[in-house]
């Protein structure tokens, strides 16, 4: 309901609607994130249903879903014709006569039905929506109604396959879920039909909203911003809580306690403005505004290059976290050039391949979360985006890198301002396009392995900070950088601060808070935006 009433205003516009999803998702996840760190013993056993589970001990399932499956089927074959004239272009459906407000709010209301019907019987079984469809389509169904009936057999034959995988490693090693498999199955067989993915068009980086009119007083802006951030970490530095209540620090005091704080605040700073600028680079490079680092799943790669560090080095291995997530984030960027590389970087397949190895790489955590290894608790709070590990020697490291990372990116600023544009307006002004998509790719993944480094993944910075920044007017390429990163180091700044005050003496990770904060004013600006 939330996502509808924010993509109302734009006709339920596909690019609103996935933004406004988006947002929501990560929402909940944090939400969901924050009570099992709290409640991380209790909700052990929904580890595994809630990674999507086939384990049944009667036929109650089956009866409870043939129904509503018929009932499914019929409901999207009367809605067949509708759904064909979407795909077509919206003016041109208009034309035809269809009222596309309802026509989307239907077929949504339909799919949304499906999932949670098939949620509540077995639990999260994803990527099979995701590739199904797709593999249909290149299979040679081009026709909707060819495509409905080819894509449920090969989700059903991807799910009986990875059913027979888990009973043998049930009876070898141990019980895993079905999602995870899926998710193992179908990613490779995505990166591998990847290259023989025809070209798509992607999203319109303004068909989102109406952004406010481009500004012009680009420095006033800016000076304002980091009046703010600096505002915001002085805040954060003298103002807290003790055993007392609340306290401003200075003098001796504030001398005590910055030793265990300005770490933590410079790396949520450090990594809340390399995470914006991340998400700057990609949704331009893609020109796709629903991209952001996670999407490419290098947050994600660096995160499971930690954890199967944690399961295969013995003893205290929290020294290898580095290297582990530096060699995860690599290994992901190279898979993914070796699977973009043969369609020439193309965005659409960098977003696919990113989105396959994000969705396999969150599964096989989830699997792991679900083994109850007490390991896995260790890592847990990293996991969430905590700063509660950074150290002064780790915040200097980061800011160095920091500085010579960003100190490419006004050399690339050309690059930046083309791409969007769409691959043939670069190609006309003499435009290398291979080589730009390389190296912007790869500084935004060192971008991204460096901030996820410092304070663990992150999944919400990087698509809000650019989207913010041209909400406000700012779409130019350094303009938008600069207020992009102002925007994400003072929200996860904030976000630090108000996780160590909300349930002290207890903290939530910035990542979570910077959900919990960013997510309501980004749905208020979408909204706004809207109307």
């Amino acid at each position: 309901a939330l996502v509808f009433g924010v993509a109302w205003g734009k006709r339920l516009s596909p690019v609103t609607l996935i933004l406004a999803g988006l947002v929501v998702s990560l929402y909940c996840g944090a939400i969901n994130q924050l009570l099992v760190i709290f409640h991380h013993d209790q909700l052990q056993s929904m580890f595994l249903w809630s990674t999507g589970t086939l384990t049944q001990t009667d036929w109650s399932g089956v009866q409870r879903l043939w129904p509503q499956l018929l009932g499914g089927v019929m409901l999207t074959l009367l809605l067949l014709r509708p759904m064909t004239l979407m795909g077509l272009d919206d003016g041109v459906a208009r034309n035809l006569g269809l009222a596309l407000s309802l026509a989307r709010l239907a077929a949504l209301s339909l799919a949304i039905v499906l999932s949670a019907l098939l949620v509540n019987a077995v639990g999260i079984i994803g990527f099979i929506g995701l590739f199904a469809p797709l593999l249909a389509k290149m299979l040679g169904a081009r026709r909707l109604l060819a495509r409905l009936m080819l894509a449920p057999l090969i989700g059903a034959l991807i799910l009986w396959l990875s059913d027979q995988i888990i009973l043998w490693l049930t009876r070898v090693w141990m019980e895993v879920s079905t999602g995870s498999v899926t998710a193992l199955i179908g990613a490779p067989l995505l990166l591998w039909l990847l290259p023989r993915l025809k070209s798509m068009s992607a999203p319109d980086m303004n068909a989102s909203d109406r952004v406010a009119a481009e500004r012009r007083h680009v420095l006033a802006f800016a000076v304002a911003g980091g009046a703010l951030l600096l505002l915001a970490t002085w805040v954060a530095l003298s103002f807290g809580r003790d055993a007392h209540g609340w306290t401003w620090a200075s003098g001796t005091l504030l001398e005590e306690l910055m030793p265990w704080r300005w770490p933590r605040i410079l790396a949520a700073l450090m990594a809340g403005v390399m995470l914006a600028v991340a998400g700057c680079i990609i949704q331009r490079l893609t020109g796709n505004p629903m991209a952001s680092p996670e999407v490419l799943g290098i947050s994600s790669g660096a995160a499971f290059g930690v954890v199967l560090m944690l399961f295969l080095v013995p003893g205290n291995a929290f020294g290898w976290l580095l290297p582990a997530g530096s060699l995860g984030a690599a290994a992901t960027l190279l898979i993914i050039m070796i699977a973009a590389g043969r369609g020439g970087f193309s965005p659409q397949r960098m977003l696919l391949a990113g989105m396959a190895l994000s969705t396999a790489f969150t599964m096989l955590l989830m699997m792991l979360q679900a083994s109850g290894d007490p390991r896995m608790a260790e890592v847990l709070t990293w996991l969430s985006g905590s700063t509660y590990n950074a150290t002064g020697g780790q915040v200097t490291r980061t800011a160095i890198v920091m500085v010579i990372l960003l100190a490419i990116v006004p050399l690339c600023r050309r690059w930046l301002t083309i791409l969007p544009l769409g691959g043939d307006a670069a190609r006309a002004v003499g435009m290398a396009l291979t080589p730009s998509r390389i190296a912007l790719l790869a500084l935004a993944a060192c971008l991204t392995a460096t901030a996820t480094m410092t304070i663990g993944p992150l999944s919400f910075v990087g698509l809000m900070a650019p989207h913010i920044a041209r909400m406000l007017g700012f779409r130019r390429t350094m303009p938008h950088m600069v207020i992009s990163a102002l925007a994400g180091g003072v929200l996860l700044v904030f976000a630090d601060w108000c996780g160590r005050m909300a349930l002290f003496p207890y903290q939530i990770p910035a990542g979570l808070l910077s959900s919990f904060i960013g997510a309501p004013y980004f749905i208020y600006l979408l909204r706004k935006q809207s109307r």
